[in-house]
Protein backbone atom coordinates (compact mmCIF):
# COMPACT_ATOMS: atom_id res chain seq x y z
CA UNK A 1 0.00 0.00 0.00
CA UNK A 2 1.32 3.73 -1.12
CA UNK A 3 2.06 5.80 1.71
CA UNK A 4 0.45 9.02 1.49
CA UNK A 5 1.76 12.17 2.21
CA UNK A 6 0.62 14.77 5.15
CA UNK A 7 -0.69 17.96 3.85
CA UNK A 8 0.98 20.92 6.11
CA UNK A 9 -1.18 23.63 7.48
CA UNK A 10 0.94 26.20 6.73
CA UNK A 11 0.63 29.14 4.88
CA UNK A 12 3.35 28.38 2.74
CA UNK A 13 2.53 25.44 0.53
CA UNK A 14 2.74 25.77 -2.71
CA UNK A 15 0.06 23.19 -3.47
CA UNK A 16 -2.91 24.47 -1.83
CA UNK A 17 -5.71 26.01 -4.29
CA UNK A 18 -6.82 29.40 -4.86
CA UNK A 19 -8.04 29.76 -1.46
CA UNK A 20 -4.97 30.90 0.25
CA UNK A 21 -4.16 33.48 -2.86
CA UNK A 22 -4.74 37.32 -2.76
CA UNK A 23 -7.57 38.81 -4.70
CA UNK A 24 -7.00 40.79 -7.45
CA UNK A 25 -8.06 44.31 -7.19
CA UNK A 26 -11.61 44.97 -8.84
CA UNK A 27 -11.04 47.30 -12.15
CA UNK A 28 -13.80 50.13 -12.79
CA UNK A 29 -15.06 50.71 -15.85
CA UNK A 30 -13.81 53.90 -17.39
CA UNK A 31 -16.47 55.99 -18.97
CA UNK A 32 -15.19 56.65 -22.50
CA UNK A 33 -16.67 58.92 -25.42
CA UNK A 34 -15.47 55.58 -27.29
CA UNK A 35 -17.80 53.68 -26.03
CA UNK A 36 -20.61 55.98 -26.24
CA UNK A 37 -19.33 55.87 -30.11
CA UNK A 38 -20.00 52.53 -30.70
CA UNK A 39 -22.36 51.69 -33.41
CA UNK A 40 -23.84 48.24 -32.28
CA UNK A 41 -26.37 47.96 -34.55
CA UNK A 42 -24.45 46.09 -37.20
CA UNK A 43 -26.78 48.37 -39.79
CA UNK A 44 -23.55 48.05 -42.70
CA UNK A 45 -20.72 51.01 -42.54
CA UNK A 46 -22.09 53.57 -40.28
CA UNK A 47 -20.51 55.84 -38.43
CA UNK A 48 -22.99 57.71 -35.78
CA UNK A 49 -20.92 60.09 -34.04
CA UNK A 50 -20.78 62.45 -37.22
CA UNK A 51 -16.54 61.82 -35.83
CA UNK A 52 -14.34 62.32 -39.01
CA UNK A 53 -12.45 59.70 -37.06
CA UNK A 54 -14.35 56.95 -36.70
CA UNK A 55 -15.33 54.16 -35.43
CA UNK A 56 -16.70 52.85 -38.25
CA UNK A 57 -18.74 49.54 -37.87
CA UNK A 58 -18.53 46.74 -40.53
CA UNK A 59 -20.74 44.69 -38.73
CA UNK A 60 -21.83 43.96 -35.44
CA UNK A 61 -18.92 44.03 -33.30
CA UNK A 62 -16.16 44.89 -36.38
CA UNK A 63 -15.10 48.33 -36.80
CA UNK A 64 -12.32 49.89 -38.54
CA UNK A 65 -10.84 53.16 -37.04
CA UNK A 66 -7.74 55.73 -36.29
CA UNK A 67 -6.14 55.06 -33.67
CA UNK A 68 -2.25 56.83 -32.92
CA UNK A 69 0.50 54.23 -31.79
CA UNK A 70 4.08 55.68 -31.21
CA UNK A 71 3.32 58.76 -32.61
CA UNK A 72 1.84 57.74 -36.10
CA UNK A 73 -1.41 57.00 -37.02
CA UNK A 74 -2.73 53.76 -38.25
CA UNK A 75 -5.60 52.31 -39.71
CA UNK A 76 -7.02 49.83 -37.23
CA UNK A 77 -9.65 47.03 -38.73
CA UNK A 78 -10.64 44.99 -35.72
CA UNK A 79 -13.20 42.92 -33.78
CA UNK A 80 -14.11 43.92 -30.60
CA UNK A 81 -15.59 42.26 -27.84
CA UNK A 82 -17.79 43.14 -24.76
CA UNK A 83 -17.15 42.58 -21.23
CA UNK A 84 -18.69 43.80 -18.07
CA UNK A 85 -20.94 46.68 -20.22
CA UNK A 86 -17.55 47.76 -22.08
CA UNK A 87 -16.38 47.46 -25.58
CA UNK A 88 -13.04 46.31 -25.76
CA UNK A 89 -11.13 45.85 -28.96
CA UNK A 90 -10.28 41.80 -29.44
CA UNK A 91 -6.83 40.19 -30.83
CA UNK A 92 -8.24 39.72 -34.05
CA UNK A 93 -7.56 42.78 -36.60
CA UNK A 94 -5.17 44.39 -38.23
CA UNK A 95 -3.49 47.77 -38.16
CA UNK A 96 -1.64 49.66 -40.81
CA UNK A 97 0.29 52.36 -41.73
CA UNK A 98 -1.46 55.51 -44.15
CA UNK A 99 0.71 53.86 -47.16
CA UNK A 100 -0.01 50.35 -46.57
CA UNK A 101 -4.28 51.41 -46.00
CA UNK A 102 -3.35 53.33 -49.54
CA UNK A 103 -1.57 50.24 -51.36
CA UNK A 104 -4.84 48.07 -50.13
CA UNK A 105 -8.00 50.57 -51.61
CA UNK A 106 -5.33 50.10 -55.13
CA UNK A 107 -5.65 46.87 -55.03
CA UNK A 108 -9.51 46.66 -53.81
CA UNK A 109 -10.79 46.70 -57.67
CA UNK A 110 -8.72 43.73 -58.34
CA UNK A 111 -9.53 41.62 -55.19
CA UNK A 112 -13.25 42.51 -56.43
CA UNK A 113 -12.85 41.26 -59.56
CA UNK A 114 -11.10 37.97 -57.98
CA UNK A 115 -14.41 37.28 -55.98
CA UNK A 116 -16.84 37.71 -58.46
CA UNK A 117 -18.48 40.98 -58.00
Amino acid sequence: MPKTKKRSSSSTSSDSGPDDRNALPVKKPKATAEKANTDKTGSGTSNSSGNPNGPWTIEKMRQVRINEFKGHKMVDIREFYEKNGEVLPGKKGISLFPHQWKKLLELAPEVNKALGE
